[in-house]
């Protein structure tokens, strides 16, 4: 399983991605306004205008979720010669990372969708398009501009929203050369027919799409498995993302076992383009060679924060990362346990063969010293158990002023540290009667004690465990900051 410190490694690599995007550009118009009465001309209510917000929907709207993530993006879309292709390609224009390659049709209108909104409830959508597939030169030309796109991209994301600038010669074309330059093709999809989407890394129906594409049950995770398999064999696709809604995601990488995510989000105000973002965070990751499933995992968050904004969303790098931090907080949060819990985790532990490693103290005020400790504790066992004191033993061993951080902070800190498998808060002032029950397989204290003076060591020793004096870290101390802080 992914570690969270895999994922902020990956946040800090995302602007060296570089992604190839095609597919039905267009215009979200969002009008926002209030209804307080209604018509007398007719039974409907009178809304009352307040703003009018214009944005790149549609494959435009992947082409914002990257630039906020940071990735360099090359941008090939169709437009209208009309009012509206003027304004997505001036948006396109201000995107800060985005390389706009528009191709502009005189026979096309370019698709708008208007949305009208009260208090954040859309009570109306008006939508101009003409959807007819491109054809002739203009498809030709969309071919020819992705083809040479590649050249400077690692990966391509298809956006298709039926609107006719992703034909069937087109996917076909894009997937062959793509493959053949080695560069992963990522499809969002629409319509029943994903055999055209052949050769494909990864398609992302949600769960209504799935069901409708293959035919089969999406009703349960057992259920979108089986349907994701007929997906990926009937249409030669190598691997499914099925976005769940409320539920989460599931992700089906060939052969290897599925993996089901749990929702992100704390509150659900718009699902509009919540696909666009799964799609650009996996393009994204994979650009950088993230696993699959590391990748989904990431777009997993990012959709969690869209869905929680009102209209066309994106998520940035600097939400997902304090999305990833509030993640770690709340584990840290869940790692804090009593005795008796952790005697039941040790219990499973052992029944796997797992190592179980011991150290103790006040964790007051965490610094590079005490981060050291705990690595080179987690390096020598399988799990590690901190023994924590609670914050009357630390004022008795510490003095008055003692501890800055109160337990509630020092817990969950701590647990917060992927070195660190449980944290249990203990009362009394040594930590004897949690290694007496416990029975540590190792007990870790720093080489600032010697052997006779580490508490609980003659107990570790007597039915057979290890003890590892850890190297210390010089300079660092609790007491010798809150000096630094007091001067």
């Amino acid at each position: 399983m992914t570690g969270r410190s895999d994922l902020a490694a990956l946040i800090e690599a995302l602007p060296n991605a570089k992604v190839l995007v095609v597919g039905d550009l267009m215009l979200d118009r969002f009008i926002d306004g209030e209804v307080d009465r209604i018509s007398p001309e007719a039974p409907v209510p009178v809304m009352r205008v307040k703003s009018e917000t214009d944005m790149l929907g549609g494959a435009g709207n992947v082409a914002r979720n990257l630039a906020a993530l940071g990735a360099t993006t090359h941008f090939v879309a169709v437009v209208g010669n009309d009012k509206i292709g003027k304004t997505v390609t001036a948006l396109a224009g201000a995107l800060k990372g985005l390389r706009a390659d528009l191709i502009v049709d005189r026979n096309r209108e370019t698709t708008l969708k208007t949305r009208f909104v009260v208090g954040r409830q859309q009570v109306l959508r008006a939508d101009r398009e003409s959807g007819h597939p491109v054809v002739g030169d203009v498809e030709a030309e969309l071919i020819r501009r992705v083809t040479r796109g590649l050249k400077t991209s690692s990966v391509v994301v298809l956006s298709d929203y039926g609107k006719g600038t992703l034909t069937p010669k087109a996917i076909g074309a894009i997937v062959a050369a793509a493959r053949k330059a080695g560069r992963p093709v990522l499809v969002d999809p629409k319509g029943h027919d994903y055999g055209r989407y052949r050769g494909a890394r990864l398609i992302t129906p949600n769960r209504k799409e799935l069901a409708e594409a293959t035919k089969h049950t999406t009703d349960d995770e057992d259920s979108i498995v089986g349907a994701a398999r007929r997906l990926a064999k009937g249409c030669g696709i190598e691997a499914v993302l099925a976005t769940r809604g409320p539920d989460g995601m599931t992700l089906l990488d060939g052969k290897k076992k599925p993996q089901h995510l749990a929702a992100q989000a704390r509150e659900v105000f718009d699902v509009s383009g919540a696909g666009d973002t799964v799609i650009a965070a996996v393009a994204a990751a994979l650009a950088v060679d993230a696993p699959l499933v590391e990748a989904a995992r990431l777009a997993n968050i990012a959709a969690g924060i869209v869905v929680g904004k009102a209209g066309t969303a994106v998520a940035s790098r600097d939400e997902i990362a304090a999305a990833l931090l509030r993640q770690d907080l709340h584990a840290g949060e869940r790692k804090v346990v009593s005795l008796d819990e952790a005697l039941e985790k040790v219990a499973a532990w052992r029944a796997l063969g797992f190592r179980i490693g011991f150290t103790n103290g006040c964790f007051d005020l965490l610094h590079p010293g005490h981060i050291s400790l705990l690595a080179q504790a987690r390096t020598a066992c399988d799990r590690l158990i901190v023994g924590l004191n609670d914050d009357a033993s630390v004022t008795r061993l510490k003095g008055k002023g003692r501890p800055v951080q109160n337990e509630a902070a020092r817990s969950t800190v701590l647990g917060s540290l992927a070195n660190v498998d449980l944290v249990v808060p203990f009362v009394e002032d040594t930590p004897e009667r949690l290694i007496e029950a416990l029975k540590p397989d190792l007990l870790v204290k720093g080489a600032d004690y010697v052997m006779d003076e580490v508490v609980g060591a003659k107990i570790v020793k007597d039915y057979g465990g290890k003890v590892l004096l850890a190297k210390l870290k010089p300079g660092h101390s609790t007491s010798e900051t809150i000096k630094k802080i007091g001067r």
